[in-house]
């Protein structure tokens, strides 16, 4: 077998940049529920991110035309997605806030009611506490709003004689003390925790265990909302949230730097991949078919390096509240850093250059097969949005509502292995033999398959109750994406007019990211915070179908009134060579046909 030493180093690069991007990208927007913001801003942010490659993308990719500095800028940007992506690991949490409401009558008790705004409590850690199992004491730090007659009560029936004077009060609006809580007596009632107090203390333990008792004679009811922290991580986690409105998040510097380095990080992205396939295709010179080839090492590097990065962060995370995200930075930093030394390596020149790149460019828009390929670009942009960035979110939602906590302790595990699996049975293998699928049925079949393939994957995923059955389905990331992106990438090098390669690259990646992606992720984000993941997938996956229904019959129209042949999204190139490896190179139009 002869090896064209020349493709190695862009082999390299696929491999090294997806292995570089794979432990941050799928985890963006859980690393952003985790800081508080919720799925409505994540999808606001995630609607502005594919515009800013919508842009980024042409714009760049004619500069390197215009001037020939296609390796400078991939070079570049590549730099820019290092610094931004690594910039993230430092931006702090949103603050939350843990309100319980305290009630003395009677009987002492702390009782916490989720409100319609915050998230359900979590399941596994409920049913942990209220088990009924666990004989330690919890201790929980109180800051309460006061009233006069509350002074009153701390001073008579809970033996406070210091509070008997005012003056002895600094501030007379605030109640701090400290309770004492047995955890077998928590007990989950109509959807709140109740808490039931054995006793307590003031001035931080130096006074003696007081019983916090309020006789039921008393003529005003004792019950005041207080801030709570508690010795018990699991249990202050679970009664933290974050109140910050979704109108409020742009308030936050905390929202504006993750907003920043996002889109820094996104264009760095977007740029580096489309004057990435545009060089690929001019090393492949007359063989584009052989793209998939070259592609599929992306796919390798992702596979293999989002598996450790997710069992990384669980086995770090171990015995924390929250996931510790340290090591897929540097991870990151390694990888890209190592992309950017074999990316240098490349040897590739462009010899061709557009006269009139944006006469060139425009008639693209007046071919009718060209325009229904953009649509259907949108089309698989919207679907691919939705699984991007809301399908771990999806996951970490359903593993809170199982009964048993080990679900969420290996989460990032099973995420891991979802990539995995996308990549090394789902695109790997697909990549491999995009060539030989396109030749067999065609680029209009093939844009039909990927929208079955999305509505079947949606509609599983909507059925979904364990989060690990997701691992199966995660094998159809062959077909929506493996055959999407060949026939996307490949179609765009057989259109393009000679010297716009990296124009038409950047232009069909802004009309699937800018555009599909971007509507995408707007409305899958106002869906999941109305109506849940469940019921989203299914509305997404009845839709899809729909589109694939009505695409399949646009297609057999066209066929039916212009021919065949005017109805394929190919070219003799691409058909002649599809499975062939030889040197020479044909003298064909590369222009799609009229």
């Amino acid at each position: 077998i002869e090896i064209n030493k020349d493709l190695l180093p862009l082999k390299a690069h696929y491999f090294l940049f997806n292995a570089g991007t794979a432990p941050i990208v799928p985890f963006v927007p859980t690393i952003a529920k985790q800081m508080g913001f919720s799925s409505v801003v994540v999808g606001t942010i995630y609607t502005v991110l594919p515009i800013v490659g919508m842009i980024t993308k042409p714009l760049f990719g004619a500069i390197a035309d215009k001037f020939h500095r296609q390796k400078l800028l991939f070079l570049l940007f590549q730099v820019l997605t290092i610094i931004s992506f690594f910039l993230i690991m430092f931006i702090p949490s949103i603050p939350q806030e843990a309100k319980v409401k305290f009630h003395c009558h009677g009987t002492t008790d702390l009782k916490y009611c989720p409100q319609d705004t915050d998230p359900p409590l979590n399941e596994c850690i409920t049913n942990k506490l209220t088990s009924g199992n666990q004989n330690q004491t919890l201790t929980c730090f109180m800051d309460c709003e006061a009233k006069p007659f509350m002074w009153d009560v701390v001073c008579k029936h809970w033996k406070e004689e210091q509070y008997c004077d005012v003056k002895n009060i600094t501030d007379p609006t605030r109640l701090r003390f400290t309770t004492l809580i047995q955890m077998n007596k928590i007990e989950l009632i109509d959807k709140c925790l109740m808490f039931v107090v054995s006793g307590g203390y003031f001035n931080d333990g130096t006074d003696s265990r007081k019983v916090l008792y309020c006789p039921e004679t008393e003529k005003e009811y004792f019950s005041t909302d207080c801030d709570v922290v508690c010795d018990n991580t699991a249990v202050t986690d679970l009664l933290s949230v974050s109140r910050i409105e979704n109108k409020d998040a742009t308030k936050l510097y905390q929202f504006w730097l993750f907003f920043i380095l996002l889109i820094l990080s996104w264009a760095g992205m977007a740029v580096v991949v489309s004057v990435g396939d545009a060089i690929c295709f001019e090393m492949l010179g007359s063989k584009p078919h052989l793209y998939g080839n070259q592609r599929l090492w992306g796919a390798v590097g992702w596979g293999t390096l989002s598996l450790f990065a997710g069992f990384l962060v669980d086995k770090l995370s171990q015995g924390q509240s929250y996931k510790n995200y340290t090591i897929v930075f540097y991870m990151m930093l390694i990888m890209i850093s190592a992309d950017m030394f074999v990316s240098y390596k490349l040897k590739f020149s462009q010899t061709k250059l557009s006269q009139n790149m944006l006469r060139d460019v425009g008639k693209l828009f007046t071919s009718i097969r060209v325009v229904l390929f953009f649509v259907w670009c949108i089309l698989v942009g919207l679907c691919t949005a939705l699984i991007w960035n809301f399908l771990f979110w999806h996951l970490e939602d359903l593993a809170a509502q199982q009964p048993d906590c080990d679900h969420t302790v290996w989460m990032k595990t099973l995420q891991g292995l979802a990539m995995t699996i996308q990549c090394f049975a789902g695109e790997l293998p697909f990549f491999f033999l995009s060539g030989w699928i396109l030749k067999k049925i065609g680029h209009i079949n093939a844009m039909s398959l990927v929208l079955l393939g999305f509505g079947v994957r949606f509609l599983l995923y909507s059925s979904l109750t364990n989060p690990w059955w997701v691992l199966p389905i995660e094998i159809m990331q062959g077909i929506t994406f493996g055959v999407f992106y060949s026939t996307m990438a490949s179609y765009a090098s057989i259109v393009a007019p000679p010297g716009t390669e990296t124009t038409i690259q950047g232009l069909v990646g802004a009309i699937f990211e800018g555009v599909g992606v971007s509507s995408g992720s707007l409305i899958g984000g106002i869906l999941f915070a109305n109506i849940g993941g469940s019921e989203t997938f299914k509305i997404f996956g009845i839709i899809t179908l729909i589109c694939f229904v009505v695409h399949v019959c646009i297609q057999k129209f066209l066929e039916k009134v212009l021919g065949p042949k005017e109805a394929q999204y190919s070219a003799p190139v691409d058909a002649l060579y599809m499975l062939q490896e030889d040197e020479h190179e044909p003298n064909l139009n590369l222009s799609p046909p009229n």
